[in-house]
C-alpha cells in the first residue's frame, strides 16, 4: 500500500485535496433532491439519458485500463467491469430508465451534452496519453465519488420515493463500496514509487475528474442538451 512520508495513503491525500468540490457535489441541489425526494423527476430523467451516453465511453475507458495495466490480475479485473457494463450494468439501466417512462431507443438516440462530452473527451484522453496511474487517478472520483454519495444520502435517511430510495441504495451497497475499495487501492499501488511529478499528475487528472462528476450534476439540474452540430454528433 502506497503512502506519504506521514503515513497517509495517497488517495487520502487526493480526497483532501478535492474536499471543497466533493462537498459541493454532495450539498448541489440535484443531490439533496435524490435524497429528499423532491427532485424533479424531469431533471432525473435527463440525468439518465446522460448517464446513458456517458456509460458508453466508460466501458471504453474501462477497456483502455485493461490494456494498459501492468500487471494480469488487474487486467482481468478491468476485462469483467467492461464486461459487466455491456452486458448487465447497461441491461439494468434499461430496464431502470424504462420505469421513469424512458424507452430504449430514446436511450440509443441520446447525444451527449456539453458537460457529458467533456468529462467522457478528458477520461479517453487521459487514457490514450497519460501514463497508467493518471488513468487510475482519473477513474477513481467516479467510482469513489458515487459510492459516498450513495452512503451519505443512505445516512440521511432514503426518501419515500421508491425510484429516487432504490438509486440511493445501490451506491450506497457493499458491492459498489468494495469496487471503490478496489480502485482505491490501486491507486495506492500506482502511486508507490513515483517520483513527485508522477504523483502530481495523478492529482491533477484525480483533480480534473472531481470537477467533472460536478459539472455533471450541474449539467442534469440545468437540462443542458446536446448543441445541434457538436463535433462528432451527427447532423439533424
Amino acid at each position: 500500500m502506497s503512502g506519504s512520508q506521514d503515513g497517509r495513503r495517497f488517495g487520502d491525500e487526493l480526497r483532501e485535496a478535492a474536499s471543497p468540490v466533493w462537498t459541493a457535489q454532495f450539498e448541489h441541489p440535484f443531490i439533496q433532491g435524490i435524497g429528499d425526494g423532491t427532485l424533479d423527476p424531469e431533471r432525473f430523467r435527463h440525468y439518465i439519458r446522460q448517464d446513458y451516453a456517458f456509460l458508453i465511453e466508460y466501458a471504453r475507458l474501462l477497456a483502455l485500463a485493461c490494456a494498459r495495466a501492468p500487471a494480469l490480475e488487474t487486467m482481468t479485473r478491468f476485462a469483467g467491469l467492461v464486461h459487466e457494463i455491456l452486458t448487465t450494468e447497461m441491461g439494468l439501466h434499461r430496464e431502470y430508465a424504462q420505469e421513469w417512462g424512458i424507452s430504449a431507443d430514446e436511450l440509443e438516440a441520446e447525444r451527449p451534452a456539453p458537460a457529458t462530452r467533456a468529462y467522457t473527451d478528458f477520461l479517453l484522453r487521459t487514457a490514450a496519453l497519460g501514463d497508467f496511474g493518471e488513468l487510475v487517478a482519473a477513474l477513481l472520483p467516479c467510482m469513489w465519488g458515487y459510492s459516498e454519495l450513495g452512503r451519505r444520502l443512505a445516512d440521511q435517511g432514503c426518501p419515500d420515493h421508491e425510484l429516487y430510495r432504490r438509486w440511493i441504495e445501490m451506491y450506497a451497497g457493499e458491492d459498489f463500496a468494495e469496487l471503490a475499495s478496489w480502485c482505491r487501492e490501486l491507486c495506492d499501488e500506482a502511486a508507490n514509487g513515483l517520483a513527485p511529478a508522477g504523483r502530481e499528475r495523478m492529482r491533477t487528472a484525480f483533480l480534473a475528474s472531481s470537477a467533472h462528476e460536478l459539472a455533471f450534476w450541474e449539467m442534469a439540474w440545468r437540462l443542458e442538451t446536446p448543441e445541434a452540430g457538436a463535433a462528432g454528433d451527427p447532423l439533424p
